[in-house]
Parts: C-alpha cells; sequence; structure tokens
C-alpha cells in the first residue's frame, strides 16, 4: 500500500466510518429490519411491513435533503462542521440506544425513534464527507476516501458479529433471552458509535472559510445558499456528475436498505441472511482496500463503470435467483464493489469541488444522496403496493444504474497525480 497518503489525520478520519457502520450494517441492514418484521410489527401482512420501511426511510432522506445545504453553509462558517458532526453524531447514537427499550407491538414508536437516530446518522455524513479536503491532499482522496469505506466493512462486520454470538447465546453475555439480546445490540451500537467518533474530535482539524457569519447565522446561510445556486452554472461538470450520483446511488443505497427484507420475502432464514451480510462485510473491506489503490492509477471513473456493470449484471441474476447460495455468492460479489462505488464518488466529488466552501458543496452531495435515497424507497414501496412478487423490485431499480452511467460518461474527470 502507498502509506505516503496516510497518516495520523486520515486515520482518524477514517474511523468515523468504522464508527457509523455500525449502524448502517448492524441497525439499517439487520436488526432494524428484522425486529421490525418479527417483533414490533408481529403477526401483520409482510408486505405492509415492507411499506413501513421504505416509507420511514423515505422520511428520513426528505428531512435530510431538505437541511443539508443549509446546514453546510452554516458550518462552513467559522468551522463549524465538527461540531455539527458531534451533535448530529449524538442525536444518532443516542436514538439507536434507545430502540433497545421500545417494546413488543409497539411499531409506531419504534419508526418514530428510528427515523431520529436515521436523521442523526445521515446528516452527520455531511460533514465528516466534507472533512476529506481536510485531511487529504487530492491525489491520495481516493485512497483515503476508500480506506473509510473499507475500515466501515470490518468495524460493522466485528460488531455484527458479536451481535450475531449475543443473539444465538444470550446466556454467554449475561442476557436472558433473544430479544434481550436484540435490545442489547441496539444500545451496544450507541456506544460503538460515540467511542470511535473520538479520534475524529482530537486529531482532525478544519480550515475556515473565508465566509463570514457573525449574526443571523440562518438567514446568512440561506443568502449564501441562494448565490451558489444562482451561480451553479458555472459547475457544470459538477451538475452533471451529480445527476448521475443521484440516479446510480439510488440503486446502491435501495439494495442496502432493502436487501434484508428481501430475502425474508423469498423465504430465507433470519440467520442466513445475516451470516450473509456477515461475510459480504468481511470480503468488502480488501475488496474496497484495492479499489482505492487502482483509482490513484486508473481515476475514479473506470471503477465506478465496473461496479455499476456488477449491480447491472446482479439485478438481472436476481430475478432468476432461488436458493441461499445463488443470494450469497451475489451478496459476496456485490459488496465487493459496494464500498468501492461509494468512497470512489465521494473522491470523484472532492476533486471537483471549490475548496474554499465544502460544507456547502457536501450538502449538496449529500442532499442529492439523500433525494436518491427517496426515490430509491419510494419506488420499492409503490411496487410492494401493486405486486406481492418481490423480484419486481430488482427490475425497477436497472434503469438507474443504466441512466447514471451514461450520465457518468459525460463527466470530466481530473488527473490523477503521481
Amino acid at each position: 500500500m502507498n502509506i505516503k497518503g496516510l497518516n495520523r489525520k486520515t486515520v482518524a478520519w477514517a474511523l468515523y466510518d468504522w464508527a457509523n457502520s455500525s449502524f448502517a450494517l448492524s441497525v439499517l441492514a439487520v436488526l432494524f429490519p428484522l425486529v421490525l418484521r418479527n417483533y414490533w410489527s408481529s403477526g401483520d401482512d409482510a408486505a405492509a411491513v415492507t411499506a413501513r420501511l421504505a416509507w420511514i426511510t423515505f422520511a428520513a432522506s426528505v428531512v435530510v435533503c431538505v437541511t443539508a445545504p443549509l446546514f453546510g453553509t452554516i458550518a462552513d462558517a467559522g468551522g463549524y462542521r465538527k461540531r455539527f458532526l458531534f451533535f448530529l453524531a449524538l442525536l444518532g447514537a443516542l436514538s439507536t440506544a434507545a430502540l433497545g427499550v421500545v417494546g413488543v407491538g409497539n411499531w409506531q414508536l419504534a419508526l418514530g425513534v428510528y427515523l431520529f437516530a436515521s436523521i442523526g446518522y445521515y446528516s452527520s455524513t455531511v460533514f465528516y464527507d466534507s472533512l476529506l479536503i481536510d485531511v487529504a491532499e487530492p491525489r491520495y482522496y481516493s485512497l483515503v476516501s476508500t480506506l473509510g469505506f473499507s475500515l466501515g466493512y470490518l468495524g460493522g462486520a466485528v460488531l455484527l458479529a458479536v451481535h450475531l454470538w449475543m443473539v444465538k447465546s444470550p446466556q454467554t453475555f449475561g442476557l436472558e433471552s433473544t430479544a434481550e439480546a436484540f435490545s442489547m445490540a441496539f444500545v451496544s451500537v450507541g456506544a460503538w458509535w460515540l467511542i470511535f467518533l473520538v479520534p475524529l474530535l482530537f486529531f482532525v482539524s478544519e480550515r475556515h472559510s473565508p465566509i463570514e457569519v457573525t449574526s443571523g447565522a440562518v438567514r446568512a446561510a440561506y443568502r449564501e445558499l441562494k448565490s451558489t445556486l444562482r451561480e451553479i452554472r458555472k459547475y457544470r461538470n459538477l451538475t452533471i456528475f451529480l445527476a448521475a450520483y443521484w440516479l446510480y446511488v439510488g440503486g446502491v443505497f435501495t439494495i442496502i436498505a432493502m436487501a434484508v427484507d428481501y430475502g425474508k420475502r423469498l423465504g430465507f432464514a433470519d440467520q442466513d441472511l445475516v451470516f450473509a451480510l456477515l461475510v459480504t462485510n468481511f470480503a468488502g473491506f480488501p475488496a474496497t482496500l484495492l479499489y482505492g489503490l487502482a483509482a490513484q492509477r486508473f481515476g475514479a471513473k473506470k471503477g465506478i463503470y465496473f461496479a455499476l456493470a456488477v449491480y447491472i449484471g446482479a439485478c438481472i441474476w436476481g430475478v432468476v435467483m432461488n436458493t441461499f447460495e445463488e443470494f450469497l455468492v451475489m451478496a459476496i460479489i456485490i459488496g465487493c464493489v459496494q464500498g468501492g462505488v461509494q468512497g470512489l464518488s465521494r473522491s470523484l466529488y472532492a476533486s471537483l469541488i471549490p475548496p474554499e466552501q465544502p460544507g456547502e458543496f457536501f450538502g449538496f452531495y449529500n442532499m442529492t444522496t439523500k433525494f436518491a435515497h427517496v426515490l430509491g424507497p419510494a419506488m420499492v414501496a409503490v411496487t410492494a403496493m401493486l405486486s406481492d412478487e418481490p423480484k419486481w423490485v430488482l427490475l425497477v431499480l436497472m434503469p438507474l444504474f443504466i441512466s447514471g452511467a451514461f450520465l457518468l460518461a459525460l463527466v470530466r474527470e481530473r488527473p490523477v497525480s503521481a
């Protein structure tokens, strides 16, 4: 590995991916869908539970979509990005821990608490992503960005393995039942999140923007945001990238969020689905690192193209897939490109934005991300209401990957420095 791009700051920054990926994997992908279906919504219609999960994800995405650019603009002024990151991570972690005390059958309260946890998780990434340009030189963006995603894979898999052990053998951890193990798992995610946030708070510093907001912060930020929107035509290359990213990441996120629910509707056992996700994340750790190294030589766009081709192939394969073994192989293949496509998208965007306004422009990036998250889950929710056939979900996602790839071809990538 080229260690020239790695130092205490970059590793401390990347550890936040290790921290919050415990929510992305254990809660978003595994615990919440399973507990929502089997505990909080026990006995309810399967399609109705799928729709609930999709719509609450939709709601969280709408909130972040609306607030991200404005918060990013405020945070740019005076160096507030780390503070925003801390308070939003705190909201997410505490809300996640609170899921551990929601009672059986109380799906309405569970969805409400999950909404706040999701807002904290998604909103904090606005400021985390924007700090990439503070910790790394442009030529190392791809390496450092994918390092974050790869550590996220590993950290999420380690904690999920503990949760699997906890659920299979509650007594080993001094717990009385599987239900108590699920509750403790939610609490442990919140604690893990906060503990591994600490290195970033201590070792990462942020550059200050020339934009000053001394009073009337919201009004000043709103004026600055309006000014940027008026001048957006100056950033044609950036706008094309965001349009492409909006399309393909909508498909990526939807597959992440709905994978367990999809497997459940195909009749696979809970323990098999969790095992598939665990193996997928362990496989994704080295694969994502390799993505970063390859991008330094070949550029981020080629890596993204390869990942999108894999997703299109997976959607086609998923329509004819019937066995768990096929599901497992497909999950591992997707896991090998999932972190790469996200990490390279983040680094490509960082190389295109004006360096003096990272919070604001990563606010746009995360607004686009969340707007894509609105698109995908809404498509799934509508599909679930119109048909009981789960494989339609994959077919409606294919156009997102194909059209995103075509738009990405129009983006001019800056040469990667040696």
